[in-house]
């Protein structure tokens, strides 16, 4: 009777541990979005905003962010994402294209939004923490 729960809880871990492992390296590096190489985010903390004009221009991308005495920057290469559009009145979330993007030109998703809508950005890698995901539409 002991052996059998002994054995019962060596298997057990045996599931459990590797879980555990792989479940550290979720979300374990930074990201922000970018539009040409500025970080959009005001604020990179729990209370910052990401708000564009509906009439804006340039590339977005997502970056990796080094924070250098509070302020982030973009270190590396971009990172792979989609993009869908937040409705601003249902609060319906469409994608807005199958394709999977390291950059866009942001006046092409910008089109597709009216102001009040949100834009997503999706990561594709599990590593990247993307805590501003949401553009505003002013």
């Amino acid at each position: 009777m002991r052996i059998n729960r002994v054995i019962l809880i060596v298997i057990a871990g045996l599931f459990i541990s590797p879980a555990v492992l792989f479940a550290q390296k979720d979300f374990t590096n930074c990201s922000a979005v970018f539009i040409n190489h500025t970080m959009l985010v005001d604020d990179y903390s729990p209370k910052g905003k990401c708000v564009l004009p509906a009439n804006a221009a340039g590339t977005l991308s997502l970056y990796p962010v080094i924070l250098d005495e509070g302020k982030g920057r973009e270190g590396g290469n971009n990172i792979p994402f989609k993009i869908a559009i937040r409705d601003g009145n249902t609060k319906t979330l469409t994608l807005f294209s199958e394709e999977t993007y390291r950059e866009v030109p942001v006046d092409t998703v910008l089109a597709q939004c009216k102001p009040g809508d949100a834009i997503v950005l999706i990561t594709m890698e599990r590593e990247w923490a993307l805590p501003h995901s949401e553009i505003l539409v002013e």
